[in-house]
């Protein structure tokens, strides 16, 4: 496994990390697959108190308990339960995110947090608020960093100019290269880590039927992945061929990969140690499909 510094943070965590929103198990089950992913060398979590309602924080807190000073935990907060279940409404106030996190410590089980995540963000939003709860909390000792999860350029923008942040959540893949054209030079002049999710585009560049896929068409996904396939072999399968695609652009500091199942878990724990794509390899894949750029929020 292959270890990298997170932004300016002295965060140094595994570049393959475990998305734990996919984890549907059992807490027995759940633990056992953690214990296999860390045993595999991958020391960062990322979890949120949206998912599951709160239970994904509490089955990942009960896996990694003994385990603290090990691992590297992040979370994300920003999205309110509402008090009958029905869903959530999208809540950044200072006083909603220094009462949250309260809510996150217990069921992780933990003091701190090592990254503390905004879950969306818009420009409606009082962002000098928001970032005055992450900086208190900093400053109280509950969370060691704090960062975003966004794909919208202007809000990213935003932050960079603002905060202190020390790494961005988004979606990147072969066939979502947007974040090439808006965010990946700014953030590696500021040196902000990305933590790249959906690498394998929900499957379609690995294993699932080809659909349209955001500006693509079922035609042109195909492509893509018939793109993977090519230059895939016995070291280097689909998934690992996606994710080295991902891994290999150079202001990415980790891949976030949903892992559910022990396969998917060695599929993801492979691609670290696969092949690197040369040169030539990494232009073919991009030549597969025309590059898409974000249409909004710009």
């Amino acid at each position: 496994m292959n270890y990298k510094l997170l932004g300016s943070s002295d965060l140094k965590i595994s570049e393959i990390a475990f998305g734990a929103m996919s984890l549907q198990g059992s807490d027995a089950d759940n633990a056992a697959l953690i214990q296999q992913a860390l045993a595999a060398g991958i020391n960062y979590f990322d979890t949120a108190d949206l998912y599951d309602k709160g239970a994904n924080e509490s089955t990942l807190g009960k896996a990694l308990q003994g385990k603290r000073k090990e691992v590297i935990i992040a979370t994300k907060a920003g999205n309110q339960w509402r008090p009958d279940g029905s869903g959530w409404d999208w809540n950044p106030r200072k006083e909603y995110i220094l009462s949250a996190v309260e809510g996150s410590l217990q069921r992780l089980q933990t003091d701190y947090i090592d990254l503390y995540q905004l879950h969306g963000g818009t420009l409606e939003d009082n962002i000098d608020e928001t970032i005055e709860a992450f900086e208190r909390l900093q400053e109280q000792g509950k969370i060691r960093y704090y960062g975003i999860s966004s794909i919208r350029p202007n809000v990213i923008r935003a932050y960079v100019e603002k905060s202190r942040i020390v790494s961005v959540m988004m979606q990147y893949s072969l066939l979502d290269r947007r974040p090439e054209e808006t965010c990946f030079e700014l953030l590696q002049q500021h040196n902000i880590g990305i933590l790249a999710r959906g690498s394998v585009a929900k499957g379609l560049l690995v294993n699932k039927p080809a659909t349209a896929y955001l500006n693509y068409t079922a035609e042109e996904v195909q492509r893509a992945a018939n793109a993977v396939k090519t230059l895939s072999n016995a070291q280097r399968g689909p998934a690992q061929t996606a994710l080295r695609f991902v891994l290999q652009q150079g202001p990415v500091t980790a891949a976030v990969v949903g892992i559910r199942t022990p396969e998917q878990l060695q599929d993801a724990v492979a691609a670290a140690d696969a092949p690197l794509l040369n040169a030539g390899e990494l232009e073919q894949l991009k030549a597969a499909v025309a590059v898409n750029v974000y249409e909004q929020h710009r």
